[in-house]
């Protein structure tokens, strides 16, 4: 997808030196706005992702959908002659993303402190397990583990079972936008002093951020957060409810919300029952209360529910499954599924912006690299010195 408007990143240069998903998103997130991402991958190998599952023509899907918008380079930092073309990149750059165990750059000379005394204005940018600093900071960790040493997979899951993993990579990609966000404030900040900065991200930290309710309970009591199922820690009735045909969601999170569900479902007299009075007494006493509404709900299917709901001003909606919510006409209006070709996998879909720029909108402007598909540009980017020696040994 073309756009022929100014992009607000746009002549930013940043190195990309990050496999998986949390180091890879942030950069992504930044070439999505412009900004010129050179992806620096293991020659023959690449990045991890490369091989997992589903694959399109050989591709894999994974891979194409949070590397699009950039350019691959394969260098072999161990190698003298691709680690000069690499520092010569450095030079130019404006920011450096990277997700190697912690002290692995530094072995290879090039931590933050050689890179800076190259290029003072550099935003060096890591992101890891558990973050560059504590007596944890050389173990390696991924979305898994994360989400379960942080409490996260602690609270998730039916009541009456074990822990269980989300789905949903949520630590990795929170701790990509934490990346991202502080690369964005520390340019800032260059801005102003002219300085670049280290940024650090963690998924350990990522993982700890998203429990607001938890943590704030937590500080108040000093008592480990229950295990709530569907339930909401500070707003009742706030959780999902089955109909006569599809499951749907209900958020009473405020007072007249709850007034009007009362009366929209036929229970006016629950609005007196001393139990449910406040929404602090809906909270205490959630499992007597979700059986009566639940109970008026089954009587009469989805569709019905949802519009009334929608016209007494309660929010709701249907659950849907990733393909049905990605086929919505919404999706479609709001540009959250858009074209895009790729040389060996060809036409295919991918998600779209979701940061919405009026005058300097973000696009899809580039299909994900092949390994090392700009080998032979090398010479050319950011107007180096000439590179050919480095790049015509892969």
């Amino acid at each position: 997808m073309e756009n022929s408007k100014m992009q607000a990143l746009e002549g930013l240069k940043v190195l990309e030196l990050a496999s998986f998903i949390a180091g890879p998103y942030c950069a992504m997130m930044l070439a999505d706005q412009g900004a010129d991402v050179i992806k620096i991958e293991r020659p023959g190998v690449g990045d991890e992702n490369r091989t997992e599952p589903p694959f399109v023509e050989g591709e894999s899907a994974p891979f194409m959908l949070w590397n699009r918008n950039k350019r691959s380079l394969t260098l072999n930092l161990k190698d003298p002659e691709d680690k000069n073309a690499f520092l010569r990149l450095v030079d130019e750059a404006d920011v450096l993303v990277e997700n190697y165990r912690t002290g692995a750059m530094e072995r290879l000379g090039l931590g933050y402190d050689e890179l800076s005394q190259r290029n003072p204005g550099l935003i060096y940018a890591s992101i890891s397990g558990y973050g560059r600093t504590g007596e944890y900071a050389t173990k390696g960790g991924f979305d898994l583990v994360l989400q379960g040493f942080t409490g996260l997979m602690h609270l998730t899951g039916p009541i009456d079972q074990g822990p269980h993993r989300m789905p949903i990579p949520v630590c990795d990609i929170t701790a990509g936008l934490h990346l991202t966000i502080g690369i964005l404030t520390a340019l800032q900040a260059r801005n102003a002093t002219g300085q670049g900065q280290r940024v650090e991200a963690s998924l350990f930290d990522a993982g700890l951020s998203l429990q607001l309710y938890e943590a704030a309970g937590v500080f108040a009591t000093g008592e480990a957060p229950e295990k709530l199922g569907q339930k909401h820690r500070g707003v009742a009735p706030y959780q999902v409810f089955s109909t006569s045909t599809d499951h749907i969601t209900v958020g009473v999170a405020q007072q007249n919300f709850w007034l009007a569900l009362c009366k929209l479902i036929g229970r006016a007299d629950l609005v007196e029952d001393k139990r449910f009075i406040s929404n602090a007494d809906r909270v205490a006493n959630i499992d007597e209360l979700v059986p009566l509404v639940e109970e008026q709900l089954l009587q009469k299917p989805a569709d019905y529910w949802l519009t009334a709901l929608e016209d007494a001003g309660i929010p709701s909606g249907i659950i849907q499954s990733t393909d049905r919510a990605l086929a919505h006409p919404h999706a479609v209006f709001r540009e959250m599924v858009v074209p895009v070709h790729h040389p060996k996998a060809g036409a295919h879909k991918t998600l779209g912006i979701p940061i919405k720029l009026s005058h300097t909108p973000g696009s899809v402007r580039s299909h994900a690299p092949l390994l090392g598909e700009h080998n032979d540009q090398i010479d050319e980017i950011w107007a180096q010195a000439p590179l050919k020696k480095a790049a015509g040994k892969r």
